[in-house]
Parts: C-alpha cells; structure tokens; sequence
C-alpha cells in the first residue's frame, strides 16, 4: 500500500505521515514540486528517526506514475461524495492526497472520477488536517485488507515499484 501526496506544503504533516508509513509498512510517494525541503528540519523533527525504515520515493508527474501501476488508485478530497470506508481497497492500493492549500487539480477528477472518496465530516467545517485524513484512510484500507501489511516482511525496495 502507498500514500501518495500530490504537492504536499507543510513539513510537519508529511513528517508525521511519515511515522504513520512506519507503523504500517505503507510507502510514501511525494509528488514534486514539493513546498519545504526533504531535509527541512520541521519535516525530519516530526518524522523523528522513522525516515530510514520508510520506502519514500518522489517523482515529478502523477498521471504517468498511475498509467505505469497495475495497482488500483484512491483519490481523497472533501469535495467528494462517496465515503472513504465505500472504497474496495486492496493490499496494493494507492492512496493519494491533494496538497493541504489546493487539494487535487481537476485532471484527476476528470480522469478518474469514479475514484474519489470523502472523509464524512459535519458541513460547517472546511476540512481535516493531511496527516490525519492520511491516518484515517491507511488503518480503514488495512482494516479492510485483514491488517495483512503489517505482517508483510516485504523488502523495501519493492513498494516502490
């Protein structure tokens, strides 16, 4: 399973998707251009020491890396209608957010429309923080999958595929 963040601009929630990739065994693809450093100092405090046991990869065009993965994509945005806990997920799944300022660009929603899903929240509010709805979305696709990641001894190099 891979979380994917589509030009992510605060350290801090990258950083603490991060330690959440690391309980999980999820990998984390950042998609360019990103708005901090990978060695940003906020972004290595909030991951803390769990860098080095996380598959990260980043890449510069998303649509290209999805037409080159047999894996099923997931978009999330809180524009969307369907429930997160609706998406059939699957152990290879990809998970993917849009940046916490412009969430998703409209390419992907009107190449994929069929894959968008929402975290249900009360209408008043705006939305919810990236790391956390990055959270919510990752234990609900291993609930939904037995919790089988986090049993996998899969080498790291190959989540990145």
């Amino acid at each position: 399973m891979k979380i994917i963040l589509f030009q992510p601009q605060i350290p801090q929630n990258t950083g603490n998707i991060v330690r959440t990739c690391s309980a999980t065994g999820a990998a984390l693809i950042l998609v360019r251009p990103l708005g901090f450093s990978t060695q940003n100092r906020h972004l290595k405090r909030a991951g803390l020491d769990y860098w080095e046991g996380v598959a990260i990869k980043e890449i510069d065009d998303l649509p290209a890396y999805l037409d080159a993965q047999k894996a099923p994509p997931f978009f999330f945005s809180s524009k969307a209608t369907r429930p997160y806990a609706e998406a059939p997920f699957t152990t290879n799944s990809l998970l993917i957010f849009g940046s916490e300022t412009a969430g998703l660009p409209p390419l992907f929603w009107e190449r994929w429309p069929d894959r968008f899903y929402t975290i249900p929240m009360r209408d008043e509010t705006r939305c919810l923080n990236l790391a956390s709805s990055a959270a919510i979305v990752l234990y609900e696709a291993l609930r939904q999958t037995h919790f089988a990641l986090l049993s996998c001894k899969a080498a790291l190099h190959d989540q990145l595929r």
